[in-house]
């Protein structure tokens, strides 16, 4: 593999052009993948950051060792330049989730951020971060939040199961967040687990955004939903489109996206494929992937 890196779709002062550009208060939503399994989603001039990973901790922490995490992809912004984030989420503790040098410069930029994540981790979240544990907003799985104009619900992950703590909360969550007309899914790290699908289904998800890098033993990391299992899930879900994440970041823990691709012509499942940097926009549905049929519904406005 070369050493150079996957450039990404834009980057710095261009993505933060673009956000600055698109920030309308109208009934659209707007969203940028940052590279692994972190996208900003923006509506009605609010803004909320799934999950960043913007440094390069991990390359560092593990640099000699016998599982070096090499990166692959442009960084695609400096996290200083986010500090008007209103709502900031870490899923769970793994580092490329709950990122110290990523999340500090975001959420001390101003004192109105909200940081969501789940309650059996707040403890842990506030000494990697060396903050009071008060600062956190902890769900668990079942509990929604309402941080105007977005409603996030907390639902389980399998990372690689369901795992809780001593009081029954899960250690690991996904987030579906409502606003205005709209529902995203983000699923954090997650494997597939019994009523899933029964329990998604029912949030009518217009955007899903689902891991692809899959489970292999050898990586000696915990697993996620495959590329197949993506499209299958996005599928059952009746998500109206899939965007793939956790992949290109790592040289030892990545898939193909063309083989998510492949796998959405097989399923017959609307998706996406984003660049880093890269924004899917509600009033631009027809830059979809033509070989996916989209919704009528998805060609008019809300």
């Amino acid at each position: 593999m070369s050493d150079a890196l996957i450039p990404a779709f834009q980057k710095h002062e261009a993505l933060l052009a673009d956000i600055f550009a698109r920030n309308r208060y109208d009934g659209h939503f707007r969203l940028w993948w940052l590279g692994q399994s972190g996208f900003l989603l923006q509506h009605r001039q609010s803004h909320i950051l799934f999950d960043p990973y913007l440094s390069d901790s991990l390359s560092e922490k593990y640099a000699g060792t016998d599982k070096p995490h090499t990166r692959m992809s442009e960084l695609a912004i400096d996290p200083a330049a986010l500090g008007f984030v209103e709502i900031v989420t870490s899923s769970h503790n793994h580092t490329d989730h709950l990122d110290r040098d990523t999340l500090l410069p975001i959420l001390t930029a101003k004192d109105s951020t909200h940081f969501v994540l789940p309650e059996a981790n707040r403890l842990f979240a506030a000494e990697r971060l060396s903050c009071n544990s008060s600062f956190a907003v902890g769900l668990n799985d079942g509990d929604r939040i309402e941080i105007s104009p977005f409603e996030i619900h907390a639902v389980p992950a399998a990372h690689d199961t369901i795992e809780r703590d001593e009081e029954d909360r899960c250690r690991f969550l996904g987030f579906v967040v409502r606003f205005g007309e709209w529902c995203v899914y983000h699923s954090g790290d997650t494997r597939l687990y019994d009523g899933m699908v029964e329990l998604l289904r029912p949030f009518h998800i217009d955007v899903a955004l689902l891991p692809i890098n899959g489970y292999r033993p050898e990586r000696r990391v915990a697993g996620n939903l495959s590329a197949t299992e993506a499209a299958w899930l996005g599928k059952e879900i009746g998500a109206k489109v899939v965007v793939p994440h956790h992949y290109h970041m790592f040289t030892f823990n990545t898939e193909e996206p063309s083989v998510f691709e492949a796998a959405c012509a097989e399923a017959q499942t609307p998706y996406r494929v984003l660049g880093v940097g890269e924004c899917l926009a509600s009033d631009q549905w027809a830059g979809f992937e033509a070989r996916i049929p989209v919704p009528p519904s998805l060609e008019s406005e809300p």
